[in-house]
């Protein structure tokens, strides 16, 4: 064998050494508390602390009101979502200083935004499921799916094993007429209203009229449904202006569903839990 064959010979099995040592390496993870996830993959983290690309809404923008639902017995399920540690809106931080631009906006005309939930951890999203498959738990179908088979949720769209909330960069909310009326807690066991019902026979929430109450599980909630017209139809498309002038794309099956976009994590479900301690001094 010449040099030259030789060399050649030692450089191809160095070659196919590498490609078999990348081939095997471990894939990093995203932070403390990640879940690494593409498609549908599972799995589960425990850390509590955010990255640092996470913020506390608040400290960007105080005036942005917030009425978080998962933490408490008013959603869906009837009660505190897993994961929900504290009722405190966390979100990317582009994701945050773009809604602190749209309230600026608004409030020089007389709005605000109020938010319903936003970073969303992999453990929530896994009580959803949970629930979901859970057929004899029908507490809150009187005001939250009152058309829809429990037995459809997942078929339908309404209940998934991943959430785009749990990347950060996906928030629901609504706008408020300033000044703001004041709400109430809602107590468990009241008697419930449909979702769909008109505006002064729903639970009493201080938005404007959207023709649907936040986390309707019907399709009157799809942000251009031809059902939807007059000033509920004007709320909806103004929201959606005022989010997508910004980089916010929308849900077209949820009203009240933005997503900031680009993604600063488009492909990790993160699970670090809702609480002031997972962002403290970012």
């Amino acid at each position: 064998m010449t040099g030259t064959a030789r060399l050649l010979r030692a450089l191809a099995v160095a070659g196919a050494t590498l490609l078999a040592m990348t081939a095997t390496a471990p894939v990093a993870l995203a932070g403390p508390g990640t879940v690494p996830r593409t498609g549908s993959g599972t799995g589960s983290g425990s850390g509590t602390e955010a990255p640092r690309e996470f913020v506390d809404l608040r400290s960007v923008d105080p005036t942005i009101i917030t009425e978080m639902r998962y933490p408490t017995a008013h959603n869906f399920m009837g009660e505190p979502v897993d994961g929900y540690r504290q009722p405190v809106c966390i979100l990317t931080r582009p994701a945050a200083l773009a809604l602190r631009t749209a309230q600026r906006s608004l409030l020089r005309q007389g709005y605000s935004l109020k938010v319903y939930d936003c970073y969303r951890p992999q453990r929530a999203v896994d009580h959803f499921v949970r629930w979901a498959k859970d057929l004899d738990d029908q507490a809150m179908k009187a005001e939250f799916y009152p058309e829809v088979d429990k037995t459809r949720l997942f078929e339908d769209g309404y209940i998934a094993e991943n959430s785009g909330h749990s990347r950060g960069s996906t928030v629901d909310l609504t706008l408020v007429k300033l000044p703001a009326l004041p709400t109430r807690p809602y107590e468990p066991g009241e008697e419930l209203a449909p979702c769909f019902a008109p505006q002064n026979e729903r639970f009493p929430d201080n938005s404007v009229d959207m023709g649907t109450g936040f986390d309707c599980f019907d399709t009157l909630s799809h942000t251009d449904d031809p059902r939807i017209q007059g000033v509920q139809r004007a709320n909806r498309q103004f929201l959606k202006k005022t989010l997508t002038d910004l980089g916010f794309v929308n849900l077209a099956e949820e009203w009240w569903h933005f997503t900031y976009q680009p993604e600063l994590f488009p492909d990790t479900y993160f699970d670090f839990p809702v609480a002031r301690r997972s962002v403290a001094g970012h």
